[in-house]
């Protein structure tokens, strides 16, 4: 975390960025782009926004919105027109600073970066201080480098950030002692970041310590099984120099101080912020892989499913982290409603990787989720051989596949999945009411269903579901008035649930509310239930409850009820 000064000073900055709106003469291209903005679709932005510019030359609100779109767009050579636009009629601003910074790093053009700095062209006093180190060095003065580094870890609130890359500069160069002695000793009330671990590792490395880096990423990340840390301790276990690689030299180093600033703003300042530092780490490091998942990451946050799957796939497959981008892909296609592409990309990586539990675990969960539970059933297999036999993660595939052996009515498979991931889990609400429930609608072990459903309901009080099984195994058991209060807090808990309402409707007429019934009925079929239900509620609208159960075989509540 930045400290508070610098927090402040971020949090300004971005603000500034957050200009007000004010009127122009284009209005409709310039309400259409307002609209755009607000939903972060930046290709929108960036077309209407140039059509509304073309009346309005120099607004700045304009002209700054167009530029973060270009950039959250990841087309910088857009952005550098529009940022040298925006400097050429004097309305320079933090974020075209920022771009024209990262193209001039870009095109090793360090003089001119300095030249820039030197001219006013500020970012924040973070960001300048250590790009003009990097440029420096950039131009193969290492004593003005250090100079500049070492002014910035004199700065209150910036040590931490100077020295780490100060370590990252000196190992770039291969004095590879200079930065381990400041990666093993951070500046006094600073820290450096769990990603530092990693150069500090392969730093160690170089200097054949592979035993000492071993010892300090277990101190960092523990039992952390990340895909590029497994990777990294397996080159080390295996005795293993690993080339440095993390930051080679200026272009990337300022592609660092961009993704370090997007880690400190992340959470602290909106996502589509924050995308703009993730982005130019990217554009000036490629390899980046954790800029890229980052930009993918605050992508899929703000909706813009189409570009956040472009970024994960982006990472190369031979990329310890490609699973977990190509995971990142199978959610975003989901979310985006391309549930061919999702499986698709699922089922690729299953074929790939068919050693990762997760990967099959996924698959099974999105085969599940669009009704192939025949096809799940085997991915959940899979899945389950591979987890150890300790993985936490085993409860919940045993109870996703007990669903998935659920709705292929399998229920003594699907009982026996239940029962395993309680064995697991036991207090887990969502497997004892998805089994307790399931118990009941099967007019099976009904006090112990009960039980299962009332702990459930005491672990999360206030999930509509839950309450809703509670109310439902009353009913069943001919408990009607004490089924009433829950069935009714269940339907204020979710309130257009067609199923809880009809519940409701049903508990209603038990207790002989017959005018309350009919209103919970029509209230449920207005949530479009499915046909059959639906069917089922306008036969007890037109029928009652009791002609209802009598024409499906099972005894009318109230002569149940008076038998009883």
């Amino acid at each position: 975390m930045p400290s508070q000064t610098l927090k402040a000073v971020l949090l300004a900055t971005a603000a500034l960025c957050a200009a007000p709106a004010f009127g122009q003469d284009n209005a409709g291209a310039y309400l259409a782009g307002r609209q755009a903005a607000a939903s972060n679709d930046f290709a929108v932005v960036e077309t209407y926004f140039r059509e509304a510019l073309q009346d309005d030359t120099k607004n700045p609100f304009l002209l700054e919105t167009l530029l973060a779109s270009q950039v959250n767009l990841a087309d910088f050579d857009a952005a550098a027109g529009t940022a040298r636009r925006i400097n050429d009629a004097g309305l320079g601003s933090q974020v075209s600073h920022l771009v024209l910074t990262s193209v001039y790093a870009k095109a090793d053009d360090w003089t001119g970066l300095l030249e820039a700095f030197e001219s006013g062209e500020s970012v924040s006093p973070l960001v300048d201080g250590l790009a003009q180190a990097w440029a420096a060095l950039g131009r193969g003065e290492m004593s003005a480098a250090i100079e500049s580094f070492d002014t910035v870890i004199e700065t209150e609130g910036m040590s931490a950030y100077g020295a780490y890359h100060k370590a990252l500069a000196l190992a770039s160069v291969g004095d590879f002692e200079g930065a381990e002695v400041i990666f093993s000793s951070p500046p006094r009330g600073g820290a450096f970041s769990a990603r530092a671990a990693f150069a500090h590792a392969k730093v160690l490395s170089q200097l054949e310590r592979n035993d000492d880096a071993l010892q300090m990423l277990s101190t960092v990340f523990g039992d952390s099984q990340d895909p590029t840390l497994s990777a990294l301790r397996a080159q080390l276990t295996a005795d293993e120099m690993i080339a440095y690689d993390e930051v080679t030299n200026a272009q990337e180093g300022i592609g660092e101080v961009a993704f370090m600033i997007a880690g400190l703003l992340r959470g602290e300042t909106p996502d589509a912020y924050t995308l703009l530092y993730a982005r130019v780490a990217e554009y000036l490091d490629p390899n980046n892989t954790n800029a890229i998942l980052t930009s993918a990451e605050l992508l899929e946050r703000l909706g813009r499913y189409e570009l956040a799957d472009a970024a994960f796939a982006r990472v190369s497959p031979n990329d310890p982290a490609f699973p977990l981008a190509e995971l990142g892909r199978v959610d975003v296609l989901l979310r985006a409603e391309r549930v061919e592409a999702a499986i698709e990309v699922a089922q690729g990586l299953a074929r790939s990787h068919p050693d990762l539990p997760n990967v099959h675990s996924k698959l099974g969960d999105v085969l599940r989720r669009n009704d192939r539970y025949a096809e799940a059933v085997p991915a959940y297999d899979a899945a389950l051989d591979l987890y150890g036999q300790d993985d936490p993660s085993r409860w919940l595939v045993y109870f996703t596949r007990a669903i998935s052996h659920h709705q292929l009515d399998q229920w003594p498979a699907a009982e026996a999945d239940f029962r395993a991931a309680l064995d697991l889990n036991p207090d887990q609400a969502q497997v004892l009411n998805y089994l307790g429930y399931s118990l009941v609608e099967r007019g099976e072990k009904l006090d112990e269903a009960l039980e299962m459903i009332e702990t459930a309901v005491a672990a999360e009080p206030e999930n509509g579901a839950i309450v809703d099984s509670l109310g439902w195994v009353y009913f069943q058991l001919g408990r009607f008035e004490d089924a009433v209060d829950p069935m009714e807090k269940a339907a204020a808990l979710e309130a257009t649930d067609p199923i809880i309402n009809d519940h409701l409707g049903d508990v209603y007429w038990a207790v002989g509310r017959e005018i309350e019934a009919n209103f919970q009925w029509n209230r449920a079929l207005s949530f479009d239930p499915d046909e059959e239900l639906a069917a089922r509620i306008r036969l007890k609208l037109e029928l009652g409850l009791d002609a209802v159960l009598e024409q499906e075989g099972a005894d009318p509540i109230r002569v149940a009820d008076d038998d009883g």
